[in-house]
């Protein structure tokens, strides 16, 4: 345990790291590479780029600061934190590094006033923080490696078939090169891909999310190719699985991670996705089907039109055939076929009105994935219905993926 001398600096300088958060973010993953420019290999370069990463190491940070005496408090910060540690592979001897650069940057960004004193309670504070990732990551990779089918580190697997799903979203159906067993999942986990791209220096890690529900031979996962757009480029990683990877290919993935799942309570449940943040909660459709689940299932879902939108015949059927499923489509901007066919059920997005109007009860497990200014809309709105926060469950594809500060 942290001294009283320690917790009592720590804390009492933690609006100093909130107020230069993002300078402290950038500082540290500069000197990172420059210590150790391996991990090139193991973050996503993408969001090192956009600030992403630096956001989301900041507000880490000065979390695990405020809550230092209680990090029970921030126990979603640290499981989801720690379930990407596994995915990606981070070893506890890395950990020393990341401690001696973070007290570095902190020294660089806040110059004298980060005294020798300030620097020593952080480390220790650090040190800390460390042990309960370490512990915990652990224990994560025992529980893995131990179950039927399970692994530790990448696997290679073949594509066994690629189905395109809308115009820019497709499926990868994932079998193992080794022929043995893999491992099951909970619906609303990812797998990580460790890719090694032609002509790119380093590889590229990310997450995807499974698609389908488990207790199949195979894994499936659908991406989405991402265009180039404003001032952003092509998606590396998409546009190489797109246009590259064919079938009978292999990838390197590790095993289904992640916090993001289906809770068997009974409930009602409602799912909430946008554009491609429909992966997750169609697991858990499926599954719920599958598993003949009794409870009510509302399926929101919102898109540009219909050539966006992924497994819209799949969803529909299973509204028609399944009593307790119920479906609704919002497309800001429907094209003339999808006005013809009036295909959807509301022009626009989803708001507290769709919320209202299609859910049976604010006493429901809310299921939400999308982007961030998607995920806080919809956050904001069951918010201001009244829904419990501990009944809103959310995914979002960002190292930011947090929001109770707002």
């Amino acid at each position: 345990m942290l001294d009283p001398k320690t917790i009592e600096i720590v804390q009492s300088t933690v609006p100093v790291l909130k107020e230069h958060s993002e300078e402290i973010g950038k500082r540290f993953y500069e000197l990172l590479f420059e210590k150790a420019p391996d991990l090139y290999n193991m973050f996503n370069q993408t969001n090192q780029k956009r600030g992403i990463q630096q956001e989301a190491l900041g507000y880490a940070v000065y979390a695990a600061g405020e809550h230092i005496t209680n990090l029970e408090a921030i126990k979603p910060v640290i499981e989801r934190i720690s379930q990407k540690h596994r995915a990606i592979g981070v070893k506890e001897e890395q950990y020393p590094i990341v401690g001696e650069t973070l007290l570095q940057a902190v020294k660089d960004v806040l110059g004298d006033a980060a005294s020798d004193e300030i620097i020593e309670a952080w480390g220790k504070a650090y040190g800390y923080i460390a042990d309960a990732f370490i512990n915990l990551e652990k224990n994560l990779e025992e529980e893995t490696k131990s179950q039927p089918g399970g692994w530790n580190g990448y696997r290679s697997f073949y594509v066994d078939k690629k189905v395109e799903e809308s115009d820019n979203i497709t499926s990868f159906y994932l079998k193992p090169a080794d022929g043995k067993a893999i491992a099951s999942y909970k619906a609303g986990q990812y797998l990580t891909l460790k890719a090694t791209i032609p002509g790119e220096k380093y590889t590229h890690i990310r997450h995807y999310s499974l698609s389908e529900s488990p207790g199949k031979p195979y894994y499936r996962i659908s991406v989405k190719r991402e265009d180039a757009h404003d001032n952003s480029p092509d998606g590396i990683v998409s546009n190489y699985l797109h246009n590259q990877v064919q079938t009978g290919e292999q990838l390197e993935f590790s095993a289904p991670a992640g916090d993001f799942v289906l809770d068997h309570s009974e409930l009602p449940v409602v799912l909430i996705s946008g554009g491609i943040g429909i992966t997750p909660v169609l697991s858990m459709l499926n599954t719920l089907v599958e598993t003949q689940s009794t409870r009510q299932v509302t399926f929101i879902h919102g898109a540009i039109n219909s050539k966006t939108h992924a497994f819209k015949e799949h969803v529909i059927e299973l509204a028609e055939n399944q009593a307790n499923v119920k479906s609704f489509i919002c497309y800001s901007s429907p094209n003339k076929e999808d006005r013809i066919g009036h295909d959807f059920d509301k022009e626009g997005i989803i708001d507290l009105d769709v919320l209202k109007s299609t859910v049976p009860s604010k006493e429901s497990l809310f299921y939400l994935c999308g982007s961030i200014p998607f995920m806080e809309s919809i956050l904001t709105a069951l918010v201001k219905w009244g829904v419990s926060k501990e009944n809103i469950h959310y995914e979002a594809f960002s190292p930011v993926a947090l929001f109770e500060e707002e």
